[in-house]
């Protein structure tokens, strides 16, 4: 057999397993905790009255990452330095948080702990912590004059630092976070943080999610609908198609500033460039589980970082990634306030 065939083969049948299959045992997938990942920390902060907060992904041992965004409408920093064709320099954290452009200002905070903690790239000169980050829109939620700053950035930093429990949720980057939103937010539902980790055999990944669409969360093993917009009177679910194609019918405001941040943290061995490829490939997951995704109101991103050496192709983690980050989705939306009117 030639190894593209034993390629397809074994993603055709993990396929199969992540479906129910009946070979699933033979692959022996399972659930792990964030905390059975080497060198990488989680991290969260937030304001619970403004509504907004951070959170976290510290690599002390820096990582190799790529990133993939399909938005249209993003808010990131140092994105560039993800490129392909840029130096290898290894990523010492990802951050996720609320503020749109202006939560940009985390990552302050995020560099002076770094900094103190020697965590960083060596210039000679002096130590320079590389840091990327993308933010959501939710100012429209809490507060819209109370953003993610330094201090919070810090504070995340803290709780990373301290291997304070990871919470999924209305939380850190997702206290502000809302779906199903073409009808204005008196008929979004809250979402929130996802998480997701498996192992299979020696390999490890975990999917990490703020889910603030514009559009409805599906759950992709059945196709239902399980989050999204509501009808006027908050009983029902509606369908944003019902404004989306009717052009006579002005989209609301709050549709247009929302976003979907992701990131895909694996131990397999891969560069930057087959690691952006990793997040392309997870984009999958998005469009399985969030309709529409990906439009011009979105700034929908995902990262894919690896922090280890394990050998692993890049075909399978892309697709087992796309599979992780579908149930991730799911996990955002799934909290205890699902179905109350905003």
């Amino acid at each position: 057999m030639t190894r593209l065939k034993k390629i397809l083969l074994g993603v055709l049948c993990f396929a199969v397993m992540m479906n129910g299959g009946g070979t699933a045992n033979a692959y022996d997938l399972k659930e792990i905790s964030l905390r059975d990942f080497d060198d990488v920390w989680f991290g969260n902060a937030q304001d619970d009255t403004a509504k907004t907060g951070v959170t976290v992904a510290i690599f002390p041992k820096g990582a190799r990452c790529g990133v993939d965004i399909s938005g249209g409408g993003p808010a990131a920093r140092e994105t560039p330095v993800l490129s392909p064709t840029t130096a290898p320099t290894p990523v010492n954290a990802i951050v996720l948080a609320g503020g749109s452009a202006y939560g940009l200002a985390a990552s302050d905070g995020v560099m002076t702990w770094l900094e103190a903690h020697g965590i960083g790239f060596d210039t000679g000169a002096a130590l320079v912590p590389i840091v990327v980050q993308s933010c959501i829109y939710d100012l429209a939620y809490g507060s819209a004059t109370v953003r993610p700053d330094a201090s919070m950035g810090y504070a995340a930093c803290e709780a990373a630092y301290r291997h304070e429990k990871f919470l999924s949720g209305s939380v850190g980057a997702g206290t502000g976070a809302t779906v199903g939103k073409f009808g204005g937010m008196n008929r979004a539902m809250k979402s929130g943080l996802g998480f997701y980790a498996v192992q299979l055999g020696d390999l490890k990944l975990a999917a990490l999610v703020v889910v603030n669409a514009t559009g409805d969360v599906y759950d992709e093993r059945t196709g239902k609908k399980i989050a999204g917009l509501l009808t006027a009177d908050g009983k029902h679910f509606a369908d944003p198609r019902d404004i989306l194609y009717n052009m006579k019918a002005q989209i609301s405001p709050a549709a247009r500033e929302n976003t979907t941040l992701g990131i895909i943290i694996t131990n397999g061995n891969f560069d930057k460039t087959q690691l952006t490829k990793i997040a392309s490939m997870t984009q999958n997951a998005y469009a399985r589980s969030i309709k529409p995704v990906g439009t011009y109101f979105d700034g929908d991103a995902i990262y894919a970082a690896s922090v280890g050496e394990v050998p692993a192709d890049l075909n399978v983690v892309g697709t087992l990634a796309a599979e992780v980050m579908s149930e991730a989705i799911r996990r955002a939306v799934d909290i205890k306030n699902k179905g109350d009117l905003l």
